[in-house]
């Protein structure tokens, strides 16, 4: 697939894209000749964003918003197809990342709310209010972000848990629910993902491996933010067109090697 050619002129929307994982297929789908715009809360590391990208002569429009509140979905939507009139592809990416929240004794069930909100209640709110959009596209697709945390634990990460584990279950139900509109919807569920230099100017930092953590992969090494956007630029493709309702795990192959200590 000659994706410079599959993506040109077609439009990608990307929430949380202004760091991390988000900024690396904001990146990528730029690359690809897409119309990209991408959100976030946080207006600093947009702007951030749509400079870093065009230091290397790639354009893309940054939005605020915050994916956990309805009315600003809803305006984002609007601006969107104000603008672009439909959308290809959205990649519900925005997420609290943080998985690490304490002991269950201790825990402010408000923290637990938060952390749907932004990465359950989001993504079904990005679906919603995009969906006209999507169903005006040949080949639309919904592509949410997970993770392997969704199938496996480190203790006391039980919001950041469940959400991704809910996100998994929102993949497979909305793929058969929006097939009257023509909508895939799949998952990429990643693993260790570095994403140190792809933060905004405050937060980045050089990255550093031991030995361990490399061999904790299979491959060798751990994630990066290229890992996931590749795959996304086939699964949000019509050379995906008959994978729905799927989650890929991009992982190393962590998940599926035993380890005793």
């Amino acid at each position: 697939m000659n994706n410079n050619t599959y993506y040109t002129n077609r439009t990608v929307l990307i929430t949380g894209g202004a760091q991390g994982i988000g900024l690396g297929m904001a990146q990528a789908f730029a690359e690809a000749g897409a119309n990209v715009i991408i959100t976030d809360k946080d207006q600093e590391a947009g702007a951030e964003a749509v400079q870093r990208l065009e230091k290397q002569n790639l354009t893309i429009d940054f939005i605020p918003c915050d994916v956990a509140q309805e009315q600003e979905v809803k305006q984002l939507m609007q601006e969107v197809g104000e603008k672009y009139k439909e959308l290809d592809v959205l990649i519900n990416n925005a997420g609290i990342a943080d998985p690490f929240v304490g002991p269950l004794q201790d825990f402010d069930v408000a923290v637990f709310d938060q952390v749907l909100a932004v990465n359950l209640r989001g993504p079904l709110l990005c679906a919603k209010y995009a969906l006209p959009l999507l169903a005006k596209a040949e080949y639309p697709a919904i592509l949410n972000i997970s993770s392997t945390r969704a199938f496996m634990s480190e203790p006391n990460t039980f919001p950041y848990s469940a959400s991704k584990g809910g996100l998994e279950a929102l993949t497979h139900s909305l793929a058969v629910s929006l097939t009257e509109e023509r909508v895939r919807v799949n998952a990429i569920a990643p693993g260790w993902i570095e994403v140190g230099e792809w933060q905004k100017d405050s937060e980045r930092y050089e990255p550093h491996h031991s030995g361990e953590d490399k061999k904790q992969h299979p491959v060798g090494r751990v994630g990066l933010p290229q890992d996931v956007a590749e795959a996304s630029l086939f699964l949000c493709s019509d050379k995906a067109g008959f994978i729905t309702g799927q989650s890929l795990a991009i992982d190393g192959g962590m998940t599926v090697k035993m380890i005793y200590k």
